[in-house]
Parts: C-alpha cells; structure tokens; sequence
C-alpha cells in the first residue's frame, strides 16, 4: 500500500513520540512497579541514556546512502520491538540492564534518521516540515496522558450532565475479561509500550509515494578536529552549561514521575503534568521568534535558570 511521502514522515514521528511518550516519563515508575531499588533505577535509567548517546552517536552516521533510510528505520524499529517486548521476560537487574541498553541504543537513531529523510525528501520536494515534525508532539501528549489515566486505579469516568450522559469504564471489569491484572497497574506501561513500538513497526512497513533518493554522503576533509574546538574559551563555556542542562533532565526524567506518585498525585495527573510541559514547548518554539529574538545564548540560559529556581523555591512538587 502506497501512501504520501508526507503522511509517511508524520506517522513515523507520531509514533516514534507517542511510544517515547511513554517510556521517558513512565518507565522508572514501571521500574519501582518491579520491585527495583531507587539506586538501581538510577543505574539502569542512566545506562539507558548512554546508549541513546551512543546509538545516535554511531548507528545514525552508518546510514549514508538516502535510499537505505527506510529499510533502516524498519530495522531499527524492529529491533526496538524486539527489546521491549523482552522487558516482559524478566525484572532481574541484570536482564533489565541488558535489554534496557538495547532498546535504547536501537530507539534513539529512529529521529535522527528520520530527521535526515525529512531532509533528503525536501530536496525532491516541497512540504512544510513544521506541520509534519509537530504531529511528534501531539503525539507525546496523547500517550503520557493516556498512560496515565489507564494506571489510574478508578477506570475511566466520564459523565455530561446538561446530557444526562454517563459512561464508566471499570477496570476490575477488564482485568476480569482479559483474565489478569493489567489495568489499574504498573504493567499497562509496558503493554502501551509494546503496542505503541509494533504500530512503529507497522507504519514503517507502508510504501511511500516518493521514495528518497540523493547523493551518498562522503567524508568530509574540512571537519576541525575536537582538540582544536577545546581551544577555545567559548565552547568550553557552552559544554559546561549543556552538561548542567543535562544533568538536571537526567534527575526529572527519571525521578519526577515517582516523586510527585510520593507526593500524592495520581497517574492520571502525572500524565496530565507531562503533557503540559510538552505543549508549554510547543508553544515556546512557535512563538521564539517573536519572543526571543533579541536574546543572545547567554541571556536564554540564565533566564532558564533561574526559572527553575524560582519554580522549585515556591512549589518544589511541581516545575
């Protein structure tokens, strides 16, 4: 089945987000559902994020003919099914450590490739990546929320009243008919995850209309060697600021969903928390044109800072 380049694009980044959706805010929760220690997920989590750096950092520059770029998000993609659906077959530290470092060193090249066909299929023609990289983020918000109401212990309540409409879900009722405790729990996380990951796989499995085509890329001889950038003063400043910047992701990526789960928030809402960050960026980007223009790096990196700050010292449960 052939479908528009274009459509193509977007559902890949739809679910490549609508899974990621899951697995960034959610997965150390999972962990604690497993029984793992707050020490150890810090472990497997930041092994996790080590592999994302170096599946970018080495599988993305292997593709370098534009018209392998489909077969290898296929690849990928079924790679990264693969080790999810692996998750479900132990929750020994070691067994985790392993297939979390899979999972993440095969999902974390799906963008960058997809952000270079994106690239190869502007050149063969026109279309407005803003509109198509954005289903991503719609997508994220979907899932984190959704995620988070299904762990919800109460079902789904949805009433209307001027209608005199009702509905109600209950999930003891659907545990009973699936015949196991998923719904309500730790365990629908995985099951969204490995649903989310084989709709990946499916999307990629489509034909596009125009498949990419382009020169293959050859090695570049003007590269200046990372010796010569760590001369200067600048990007030594600018590596210690995005390793601080990462630094503090590092502990609200992987702890701010069990942090506000202690502090009393339900599921429900720790999705709802997550989907508004994302849309808060959403808006950030559409609108830094007009809003920042003006601002140098310098300035954008300590209004973010102390932003933060200020956010913690008023209500440290929610940024």
């Amino acid at each position: 089945m052939a479908v528009p380049s274009t459509f193509w694009l977007g559902l890949s980044y739809f679910t490549y987000f609508f899974s990621f959706g899951i697995f960034l805010p959610f997965w150390a929760v999972w962990l604690k559902g497993e029984g793992i220690e707050p020490s150890m997920i810090g472990v497997l989590l930041g092994a996790g994020m080590a592999a994302r750096f170096l599946g970018s950092l080495i599988i993305s520059p292997m593709v370098k003919d534009p018209s392998k770029l489909i077969s290898a998000l296929r690849i990928l993609s079924l790679l990264a099914l693969c080790f999810s659906i692996g998750f479900s077959v132990s929750s020994y530290w070691i067994w985790l450590f392993f297939i979390i470092v899979g999972f993440n060193l095969f999902f974390s090249p799906l963008i960058p490739l997809s952000d270079a066909l994106a690239g190869t299929w502007q050149k063969q023609f026109t279309f407005d990546y803003g509109k198509v990289r954005v289903w991503g983020s719609i997508a994220f918000v979907i899932s984190s929320s959704l995620t988070g109401i299904l762990m919800s212990s109460n079902g789904i309540n949805l009433s209307i009243s001027p209608l005199d409409f009702g509905w109600n879900i209950s999930f003891d009722d659907l545990n009973n008919w699936i015949g196991r405790n998923l719904f309500g729990t730790h365990q629908v996380i995985l099951a969204c995850l490995i649903f989310s990951v084989t709709s990946m796989l499916l999307g990629t499995m489509l034909k596009p209309v125009i498949m990419p085509a382009g020169k293959i890329k050859t090695a570049n001889t003007n590269v200046v060697s990372f010796k010569t950038l760590l001369s200067e003063k600048s990007v030594w400043q600018f590596l210690i600021c995005v390793t601080l910047l990462q630094a503090a992701h590092a502990g609200y990526y992987s702890f701010s969903a069990i942090y506000w789960e202690n502090a009393g928030y339900s599921s429900s809402t720790i999705g709802y928390f997550w989907s508004l960050g994302v849309m808060s960026e959403v808006l950030v980007f559409t609108f830094s044109k007009q809003l920042f223009r003006r601002w140098s790096a310098r300035n954008l990196f300590l209004l973010s800072g102390i932003w933060w700050n200020s956010s913690l010292g008023t209500d440290g449960s929610i940024n």
